[in-house]
């Protein structure tokens, strides 16, 4: 398998190298009714221990979300969002030694994280919340940064094969980014685990990840995000404080299908994990 090289290089100084080796992000909610960790760490005291705790057990990325995207969440205002995030930035971005993602899908959050100093977006509409049509491409744009560009549907039904709808998605993302102005090299692609899909379809998009690696002939990093999702309940009847194990599955699979980015909240089992998968897969 083939990655997909990539140096992000920021501001203030950091940098992401993609294709060395597995990047793992760490995951930090801020938002007290996160799916598998709401209210753990939406203190700044909290927040700021449990950012330097990722980072000292290998995480290389960390990504803030101020609201929740667990099944049937309703949507905050921008204002409500970033009245949320404002304080988290001012207190995080100083002290966090990696590069920082914010997780929304809103513009104008993105605007204010942008002009914070965060170093890379996190779209889980892919550039294509119907709402603000091409805004947060507009703003990635602006600031020069890279963004995950997350696969997303309303609804779990696909007319045709799966992978080939998810492809013709990622198609129209990449056209409204060049619309823009901000290049393809600044997308990162991200299957969107557990959205838009049925337990079953999570476990295909698994099975056929590296059908995602290229799109008409150009390669794409990947993310994978699947820590606790409830696929993994689905498949082994697993509460989500039990789901350790199995997202490290996934993610090693990940990593062999060609991605170049794990999303997880147990940073340190699963970055021992990737270091080991990585050793394998460089073997002579």
């Amino acid at each position: 398998m083939e990655y997909c090289s990539r140096i992000y290089r920021f501001r203030d100084g950091k940098e992401l190298r993609l294709g060395e080796h597995t990047v793992v992000m760490g995951i930090l909610n801020v938002t007290p009714d996160s799916f598998s960790d709401g209210g753990k760490w939406n203190t700044l005291e909290q927040a700021k221990e449990h950012l330097l705790e990722m980072a000292e057990d290998g995480a290389e990325l960390i990504d803030i979300g101020a609201e929740s995207s667990r099944p049937g969440f309703q949507v905050m205002t921008a204002e409500e969002e970033m009245a949320r995030l404002r304080p988290f930035l001012e207190a995080l971005l100083p002290i966090s030694p990696v590069p920082v993602s914010v997780d929304t899908f809103k513009a104008e959050t993105a605007e204010m994280a942008a002009g914070m100093g965060v170093h890379i977006l996190n779209d889980i509409w892919g550039l294509q919340y119907a709402e603000e049509p091409g805004r947060m491409a507009e703003v990635a744009a602006r600031y020069g940064l890279p963004v995950i560009v997350m696969h997303h549907q309303e609804g779990t039904e696909y007319a045709g094969d799966m992978i080939a709808a998810m492809q013709d998605f990622f198609r129209r993302s990449v056209s409204v980014a060049e619309a823009a102005g901000l290049g393809k090299d600044r997308l990162i692609f991200d299957p969107g685990i557990g959205f838009g899909k049925t337990a079953g379809g999570n476990l295909t998009v698994l099975r056929r990840l590296e059908e995602l690696k290229m799109l008409d002939g150009e390669a794409y990093p990947l993310l994978l995000g699947a820590s606790r999702k409830s696929f993994i309940g689905h498949a082994l009847g697993l509460p989500v404080e039990e789901r350790m194990e199995a997202t490290g599955a996934a993610c090693v699979l990940g990593i062999r299908s060609g991605a170049e980015i794990v999303r997880v909240h147990d940073v340190k089992p699963v970055v021992r994990m990737c270091r080991m998968t990585d050793a394998i897969l460089k073997a002579e």
